[in-house]
Order: C-alpha cells, then sequence, then structure tokens
C-alpha cells in the first residue's frame, strides 16, 4: 500500500509537469517545426540525465556479470522501444497542437486512459468495473473540461491526436512491462536520445531549422527538454513501477485538469462552473482508484 501511495505521488508530480509543459509545447510551435521541437527537447532530456545516472551509479557486486550483461539487453530493448513510441507519440500531438484547438488536444491526447483498458483485455490484463467506472468518470470530467463549446466533430488534427493518444497508451504499457526489470533513469536516458535522433532524421527531411529562431523558442525548449522529458517522462517510469497501468494513466491524465488550473492561477484564466465540475469528477475518478 505505502509503495503504491508514492507512485501515485510521483505520477501525479508527472502530470503536474506535463500539464505545464503543453503550454510550453504550444508557445514553442510560434517559432519551430515540431520535429525540430522534439528533436531539441528529447536530445536535452538525455543529456540532462547523463550526471543523474553518473552520481546514482552504484558498484556491481562481485560475480554478478552474467545479470549486468542480462540487464543491459533488457535496458536497451526497453529504451529502444519507448523511443520510437515515445517519436511517434509527441510528434503526432505536436502536429496535432498546430491545428487544433488546445481543448480538443487536451481531451483527444488523454483518451489514452480509455484505450489502455480495451488493449489490456488482449494482452491479460482485464480492468475490473471498479476501474472502469472511474475511466468513464474521468472521461465525462474531461470533456466537460476541455471541449467548452461543447462541439465534437472529427477533423485531421483530431485523427492525428487520436492516434497520438493509441501510441501514448502503447508507450505506458511498455513502460508498465520493462520498469519493473531495469533502471529507470537509465532506460528513459536511452529512450530521449533514441526519440532525438528519430525526430532529428525528420526535421532534415521537412523543415528548415533556423538558429534564429530557436534561439527565440528557448524557454518553452529548456522546460519542455529538463523538466517535461528529463524530470517528467523519467518519474513516470519510476513511479509506474509497482502499480496498475490503468490506475497510472488514469493519475497522469490528470495533466489537463492541471494545465487549465494553472492557466486559472498564472495567467488569471477564469473556469467556468462546468470546468470546475469537470475537474471534480476526474479528481474523484483518481480517488476512487486509491480505495
Amino acid at each position: 500500500m505505502k509503495q503504491q501511495i508514492k507512485s501515485s505521488l510521483i505520477l501525479l508530480l508527472t502530470a503536474t509537469i506535463w500539464g505545464v509543459a503543453f503550454v510550453a509545447q504550444s508557445v514553442g510551435m510560434e517559432y519551430i517545426g515540431p520535429f525540430t521541437f522534439n528533436a531539441i527537447r528529447c536530445v536535452l532530456g538525455g543529456l540532462v540525465l547523463i550526471p543523474v545516472i553518473l552520481v546514482l551509479k552504484k558498484k556491481k557486486e562481485t560475480g554478478a556479470e552474467n545479470q549486468e550483461k542480462e540487464d543491459k539487453k533488457t535496458l536497451w530493448a526497453g529504451g529502444i522501444a519507448c523511443g520510437v513510441i515515445l517519436c511517434i507519440a509527441s510528434n503526432l500531438q505536436q502536429f496535432g497542437i498546430m491545428e487544433a484547438s488546445v481543448g480538443k488536444s487536451g481531451f483527444f491526447t488523454a483518451l489514452y486512459i480509455v484505450m489502455i483498458p480495451v488493449i489490456g483485455i488482449f494482452i491479460g490484463k482485464r480492468p475490473g468495473i471498479k476501474l472502469w467506472f472511474c475511466v468513464a468518470l474521468a472521461v465525462v470530467g474531461m470533456y466537460l473540461l476541455c471541449m467548452k463549446d461543447g462541439s465534437f466533430t472529427i477533423e485531421r488534427a483530431d485523427i492525428m491526436l487520436l492516434l497520438c493518444a493509441l501510441a501514448f497508451s502503447f508507450h505506458i504499457l511498455v513502460v508498465d512491462y520493462f520498469s519493473p526489470k531495469v533502471d529507470g533513469v537509465k532506460m528513459s536516458c536511452i529512450q530521449f536520445f533514441v526519440c532525438g535522433v528519430l525526430s532529428a532524421v525528420g526535421m532534415l527531411f521537412t523543415e528548415t531549422p533556423d538558429i534564429s529562431n530557436i534561439q527565440a523558442a528557448w524557454l518553452p525548449l529548456l522546460y519542455a527538454g529538463l523538466l517535461s522529458c528529463g524530470v517528467g517522462y523519467t518519474l513516470q517510469i519510476v513511479g509506474q513501477k509497482g502499480i496498475n497501468p490503468v490506475i497510472a494513466s488514469l493519475i497522469m491524465s490528470l495533466e489537463s485538469v492541471i494545465s487549465a488550473l494553472a492557466g486559472w492561477v498564472i495567467l488569471g484564466q477564469v473556469l467556468s462552473p462546468k470546468e470546475i465540475l469537470g475537474c471534480v469528477l476526474m479528481f474523484v475518478a483518481i480517488i476512487i482508484t486509491q480505495i
């Protein structure tokens, strides 16, 4: 129980970092392209973890060389798998943000909380009735919070964000599989460099990076790279150890609530009664999963 509470708090901090990062991602698109943004932020995220790995590195016990080789193989497999999926998900999200409203982006992206239990049915992870109820309650809450105009029409950006949510669903499930087996910080570092390199390839073929524009976007890039990537995704890997992936996805979906609350507190954006009700429903869903 203590471990689950600890993991839940770590994932809540992750959601907080990601919620504020949504603003940085939107602002960054005013200066540079999606592939450029993700290539730089992921490389920054990987670089900031290198000194952390060196500080946390411990001496291996005598006679554990064979086990170390097995761990390295699993570590690289997990890091590369997470990096490829993260590249697909994050770039789909960036392209979607360029065309869709903030409300629709938040709603569609967080639909991974619905997709994960559905995918879980096919891989032997069947969620109980309580979790299905919490998922439904959270979806209603997100709709009230994000769909401010009450409309629901499918556009090209919506399809990209739906695919983004599907990719993030697989990312959470892959992290759930590998995180108990490997060092979370090392796997996170590998996934960032993999994602960064793949995004850089897309950048070179489809975009024309400009140094002055990159310099103009330094603040969003620093936040998205150091905090959202370096800290946020690493906390996700650490926090998902020993916790049901459906519960983990519900907690992390609070990024949409935190984003709205941050806009209210920092930017003075007033929440309507409908949006406040949406926040309450999502928090209730999270609380029920912890009982």
